[in-house]
């Protein structure tokens, strides 16, 4: 712990690109354009990233610890270039804090009476 805070504490809140990229690699080691498909889809298209913006993110997330590349390795049929990325733990404790930040967000704006289950 520094200062009180754990060490996840320094990368909140996050971006929402950085939330659906690890939030897509919770589940499963994924490529690139696995991460951009369930991203997109998960956000209920409201979340698109781009190639540059994705690849970016990732060396970003790789230096800080948040994300690391996977020793998983391409099948014969697909491109051998293509790079599996997972969570580190440090990732995994990141995007748990973020979560919680983010229900409690929503919990609050629910005692406002702010949130809807409606479209706006």
């Amino acid at each position: 712990m520094k200062d009180g805070h754990d060490e996840h504490e320094r990368f909140l809140p996050l971006t929402p690109v950085t939330f659906h990229i690890l939030l897509a690699l919770e589940a499963r080691d994924a490529h690139g354009y696995r991460i951009m498909k369930d991203a997109e889809e998960q956000s209920g298209g409201r979340v698109v990233i781009g190639p540059g913006t994705l690849y970016e993110a990732i060396q970003r997330l790789r230096k800080q610890g948040l994300v690391v590349e996977s020793d998983e390795l391409p099948t014969p049929d697909e491109d051998q270039r293509r790079r599996y990325y997972g969570l580190s733990d440090l990732g995994r404790r990141v995007l748990r804090a973020e979560s919680a930040r983010l229900v409690d967000v929503a919990e609050l704006l629910k005692a406002r009476r702010l949130a809807t289950a409606r479209k706006i």
